[in-house]
């Protein structure tokens, strides 16, 4: 099957994301005179979680990376408490999905630690791991917890190997030494069944989760692959990487055959590696490149255009890295889909940018926030190393709605506004008993419409509720 072209220029195409921008913080929303690595090492060198943000630092004498509270934005005092406790630089740094105060690291001093940051955040150094894993000859790159599985973290290192860790047990399970080289990337499916790599070796993989056999394998020497990500339950897999003119491409593949690309897009002729986010709620997907300023994003279609692009995000200033905020920590009264943290290490800068969808929020917005993946884990460690899989256990956004509240002088006009009807203003000048009735038959039908739209809300709740525990009952039987 030859590649197709696909083409990015915007095109009108029904769709509730079509006017999706993207919001960059006040100054008063951001994180100031944070001492961001200068590694060079392609990695985000950030992650977020409902809880924390922690970003790797740049120190001598060992690596380190400092856990700030998300709520205490402004300018990070200089002398904030750090974890300390490699003695090599610190390569990647991962929230575990399913509670916010443990995170894992890893090294150039070829460890994998644990960590449990307490709540409030560090009062000082932290240099104990809770766990200390050793098992790579060289310095450890990638690191990557089990989507639905808890206790399950896989590493990967520059020796070429992957290594599966049982944290219940704080063991190594299983070794993977299928790749010749550096490997630069791992993704999960949905299930955590099936990972994806890119390796250095200019080879697109994809391995049994348990056992490490190589399921499919793509030779791409037209399109050298960088970051590789699995779109959802779509049964396929996006790459990003060079084609051979030197531009920066994306290809689209089958996961069940990787013999030649579904599609391809040369995006452009910059050199910094390109960033794939998928958000399989939205099924939009966000392509950002190391030292741009911008961000695109495009719908993913089952059909062609199997990428219809939406929209553009610029900023004057280049990004590191970019670290993502889970979907529990969405805004969902302002109709935030996904938000963005943006490492601006020439300023020292850690800068939230929201991706909002532009309509009023009256109510929780269920069409743009459909059940998502929660806190609690599907499976122990022993039922996924048993051979179980399971999907996430879904909740619902909706306790999150907060209706946003208008404040002060505008918010007032607004209001006065709604309630003018041709010219008449009905909270003024209502004097005669005709305009009174009217007033009295207005508030009637305002009250008549509210107790309408609460049973239709309490309906789709329950209907959402069913739905939920049918998807865990599903699970349960298989």
């Amino acid at each position: 099957m030859p590649a197709v072209k696909m083409s990015w220029r915007p095109a009108y195409r029904s769709s509730k994301f079509r006017n999706v921008y993207g919001k960059a913080s006040s100054r008063e929303e951001c994180y100031e005179g944070v001492p961001i690595t200068r590694n060079v090492h392609d990695n985000h060198f950030c992650a977020i979680n409902p809880k924390f943000l922690a970003v790797v630092t740049e120190s001598s004498g060992g690596g380190s990376f400092l856990v700030i509270p998300i709520y205490k934005t402004g300018r990070v005092d200089p002398h904030h408490p750090k974890v300390c406790g490699h003695q090599g630089s610190v390569l990647d740094i991962k929230w575990n999905p399913f509670r916010d105060n443990i995170i894992a690291s890893c090294s150039e001093d070829c460890t994998v630690r644990i960590w449990e940051i307490p709540d409030g955040g560090l009062r000082r150094n932290m240099t104990e791991a809770l766990l200390v894993f050793t098992g790579h000859s060289r310095k450890v790159g990638l690191i990557e917890w089990h989507p639905t599985c808890s206790g399950i973290l896989f590493s990967a290192g520059y020796d070429g190997k992957i290594l599966l860790w049982n944290l219940e047990e704080a063991k190594v399970v299983k070794m993977f030494d299928s790749h010749s080289d550096v490997i630069l990337c791992m993704s999960f499916n949905t299930d955590g069944s099936l990972l994806a790599t890119s390796c250095k070796d200019k080879k697109l993989r994809i391995m049994d989760a348990r056992s490490g056999r190589v399921l499919q394998e793509a030779d791409c020497k037209r399109h050298r692959v960088g970051r590789v990500v699995f779109l959802g339950n779509t049964k396929r897999v996006l790459t990003t990487g060079v084609s051979q003119w030197n531009t920066r491409q994306v290809a689209l593949w089958d996961q069940e055959d990787l013999s030649v690309p579904i599609s391809e897009e040369e995006i452009d002729g910059l050199s910094g590696l390109l960033f794939p986010f998928y958000d399989a709620d939205t099924h939009m997907l966000y392509l950002a490149g190391k030292g741009d300023g911008n961000i695109r994003y495009y719908e993913v279609s089952p059909e062609k255009p199997y990428l219809q692009y939406l929209m553009e995000f610029s900023s004057p200033a280049p990004q590191k890295g970019l670290g993502m905020m889970p979907k529990r920590g969405m805004d969902v009264g302002e109709c935030e889909v996904f938000r963005f943290y943006k490492l601006v290490t020439m300023k020292g800068l850690v800068e939230p940018i929201s991706m909002i969808v532009p309509r009023r929020a009256e109510k929780f917005q269920d069409d743009i926030y459909p059940m998502t993946a929660g806190t609690e884990p599907a499976l122990t460690a022993e039922e996924w190393l048993s051979g179980i899989n399971k999907g996430p256990i879904l909740i619902s956004l909706k306790e999150n709605y907060k209706r946003p509240n208008p404040a002060g002088p505008k918010s007032a006009k607004r209001e006065r506004r709604a309630l003018a009807i041709k010219g008449l203003d009905l909270l003024e000048n209502v004097s005669s008993k005709t305009d009174n009735e009217f007033l009295r038959m207005f508030y009637r039908q305002q009250d008549e419409l509210k107790r309408l739209q609460k049973e239709l809300g309490d309906k789709d709740e329950r209907i959402r509720q069913l739905e939920l525990e049918l998807h865990n009952l599903k699970n349960v039987t298989h």
